[in-house]
């Protein structure tokens, strides 16, 4: 997963390396279109993709604007698969899922240049460091040859969700290809609410649906992603072009008595 793009053969090299050290290696692109540096989105959409992925597999996650700075490159374990890419917050939310469920995580700084490429460049680490990196370990080279163990990964300040007299306040997280706006705002906060309005950009929804089918083509609509979150989108259309929503912005959810 990168936010490389498909255009100037990045992706292309990056794979002649793991496959020059792991020629055995199947690799699957998650996306290379995250937005340029867009560490948080790079974070959500490794966190939606890993789990669905066998045991062992060794994810690669370059989003990476701090590359050539004194920023680490890391590797990880969490609970049964591994993970490799500059230590910037991509791994926050899997970091914490990890945790909430009491599962194994292990940490370390990529020190040991044994495992990388002979020569480094300023720019392209995906090419000179993570590639090998990932190769070495789809060799079963184990995690704590690659370097030194840390406990201090960094860690993105994602926004949380706040509790409002009236409901909650939240924000969009993240604006998909379709235009949908997903928020920080789960069931755990909404499930038990009931009737409620759903403001955002000055626009009212009332209530939740289950899915795009039950309004017509054109309605502002709010209901759980495939991830869990509170969406709001517009039935075969684009909320985010319709009602300039941009990652950031408020949604208030009230309860229906507070109308």
């Amino acid at each position: 997963m990168t936010d490389f793009g498909l255009s100037d053969g990045y992706i292309g090299i990056m794979k002649g390396v793991i496959w020059q050290i792991a020629p055995q290696a199947q690799i699957a692109d998650l996306t290379h279109e995250i937005p340029p540096q867009d560490i948080l989105a790079g974070a959500i959409t490794l966190a939606r993709c890993a789990p669905f992925f066998p045991a062992m597999t060794v994810h690669l996650g370059v989003v990476d604007p701090g590359v050539g700075t004194s920023r680490r490159t890391i590797a990880a374990r969490l609970n049964d698969q591994l993970f490799v890419g500059p230590d910037n917050g991509l791994l926050t939310l899997l970091i914490e899922k990890a945790e909430r469920e009491g599962q194994k995580v292990e940490f370390i700084h990529l020190d040991q240049p044994r495992f990388w490429l002979d020569r480094i460049s300023y720019s392209f680490h995906g090419r000179d460091v993570f590639a090998p990196v990932g190769a070495h370990l789809a060799n079963g080279v184990p995690l704590r040859d690659l370097g030194t163990p840390i406990e201090n990964p960094v860690r993105l300040a994602i926004p949380k969700p706040e509790r409002t007299p009236g409901g909650w306040r939240g924000q969009v997280l993240h604006v998909d290809h379709f235009g949908n706006c997903a928020t920080n705002l789960g069931e755990e906060q909404i499930s038990g609410i009931g009737q409620m309005v759903i403001d955002i950009k000055g626009r009212k929804i009332h209530n939740m649906v289950k899915s795009f089918g039950e309004r017509q083509t054109g309605e502002l609509i709010a209901m759980f992603d495939s991830d869990g979150r509170m969406a709001i989108g517009i039935v075969n259309g684009s909320a985010a072009g319709l009602l300039h929503i941009r990652v950031g912005d408020w949604v208030e959810v009230m309860t229906g008595s507070s109308r």
